[in-house]
C-alpha cells in the first residue's frame, strides 16, 4: 500500500499522486505492481525500493542518479507464535530522497513511522535532510522506550523467579536476551551509518543539521550504552540464578541421600531378622519389638549425631 501526504494550511493531507514536497510512504501489504508504479512516476531505482523487504538488510546508505538511499533498523514488536523467540526484532526502514519527494519503505508497521505521521504537519518538506533526521530521531526515542520496557520486565521476571524458580520465567529472560541482542546489533550498526554520513556529508548538511545529526549520534551511543549494560546485567543474574539452582538441586539431593541413609538402617535390621536361619530371640514373645526398638535405637543415634553436626 502506498500513502502520499502533504502538508496544505499547515495540515496533513492525503493527496491520490504524488508531488513536489510530497512524503511518500510505503506500508504492507506490499505488491510487485506498485513498486514498479512507484519506480517509474518517481524515477527511482526498483532495487531502492525493495531493499526493506530483506528483514536482515544492514543499515547503510548509497547514491544513484541523484537519488539517496538510506537503510536505518528500527525496533518493533515480534508477532511469532514461537515462544522462544524474541519478544522484540528489528527490521529495517528504507529512506529515499528524490529530486521533490521524501520515500519511506517499510516492510512491517512501526512506531516510528506512526509517530513520524503524527508530528508531520509540523515539518517543512522541501527540507528533505531535516526530515529524514527526524525519522532518525523516531527511531532512537523508539530504542529508548522499549529498553525501558525491557527492563521493567526483566525486573518483574527476575523477581518471579526468585520466588518459584519456574522454567516460565527463565524462557521469558532468555527471550529478553535475545530482543536485547537484536538491539545491539541494530543500534552498533545505525550509530557506524550516521557517523559515516556525518564524516562524508552524504546529505549536505548545513550546520543546524549537522549539529542535530551530532545530537543523534551521542542520543543512538547512549543507547547502545544502555542495551549493553541490560545485556551484561540480564547475563549476570542467569547465571546467578543458574548457580542458585544448581546449589538448591544440590542440597535436595544432600537431603535425599542423608534421606537414604537413615532408612537403609531399618531395612538392614529387618533383613537379617527376616533370614531363614537360627536368630537370637526367636522363640520370645517379644522376637518382633526386639528388632523394631534395635532400630528406632540406631535410627535415633544417627540422628542425633545427624543434627548435632548441622549445628557446628
Amino acid at each position: 500500500m502506498v500513502q502520499f501526504f502533504k502538508i496544505v494550511d499547515h495540515q496533513t493531507i492525503a493527496i491520490d499522486k504524488p508531488s513536489d514536497g510530497t512524503w511518500v510512504n510505503v506500508l504492507p501489504p506490499l505488491r510487485q505492481e506498485e513498486f514498479s508504479e512507484l519506480s517509474e512516476e518517481l524515477n527511482i531505482p526498483i532495487d531502492f525500493l525493495k531493499d526493506s523487504l530483506d528483514i536482515d538488510e544492514r543499515s547503510r546508505y548509497e547514491l544513484s542518479d541523484n537519488v539517496k538511499l538510506i537503510v536505518i533498523k528500527t525496533p518493533t514488536e515480534n508477532n511469532s507464535f514461537n515462544e522462544s523467540d524474541a519478544f522484540y526484532i528489528t527490521i529495517p526502514i528504507c529512506i529515499i530522497l528524490t529530486n521533490g519527494q521524501i520515500v519511506t519503505v517499510n516492510s512491517f508497521e512501526n512506531e516510528a513511522i506512526k509517530k513520524f505521521l503524527n508530528s508531520f504537519q509540523n515539518r517543512h518538506p522541501d527540507k528533505k535532510n531535516m526530515m529524514a533526521l527526524k525519522v532518525f530521531e523516531k527511531i532512537t526515542m523508539n530504542f529508548q522506550e522499549y529498553l525501558k520496557e525491557i527492563n521493567h520486565r526483566r525486573n518483574i521476571l527476575e523477581q518471579k523467579l526468585y520466588d518459584s524458580n519456574r522454567n516460565e520465567e527463565l524462557l521469558q529472560l532468555m527471550r529478553i536476551q535475545k530482543s536485547l541482542v537484536y538491539f545491539v546489533t541494530a543500534l552498533r550498526s545505525n550509530e557506524l551509518l550516521m557517523i559515516k554520513m556525518a564524516r562524508t556529508d552524504f546529505l549536505g548538511l548545513n550546520e543546524d543539521e549537522k549539529d542535530f545529526l551530532d545530537d543523534l549520534i551521542i542520543e543512538t551511543s547512549q543507547a547502545l550504552e544502555t542495551a549493553n549494560t541490560y545485556t551484561n546485567i540480564l547475563s549476570s543474574s542467569l547465571d546467578a540464578f543458574a548457580s542458585i539452582i544448581s546449589n538448591n538441586q544440590n542440597e535436595v539431593l544432600k537431603r535425599l541421600t542423608t534421606l537414604t541413609i537413615f532408612l537403609s538402617i531399618p531395612v538392614l535390621i529387618a533383613s537379617i531378622y527376616g533370614m531363614n536361619v537360627p536368630l537370637p530371640f526367636q522363640h520370645s514373645p517379644y522376637a518382633f519389638w526386639i528388632p523394631v526398638m534395635i532400630c528406632f535405637f540406631i535410627l535415633g543415634l544417627a540422628l542425633f549425631n545427624y543434627v548435632r553436626r548441622l549445628k557446628k
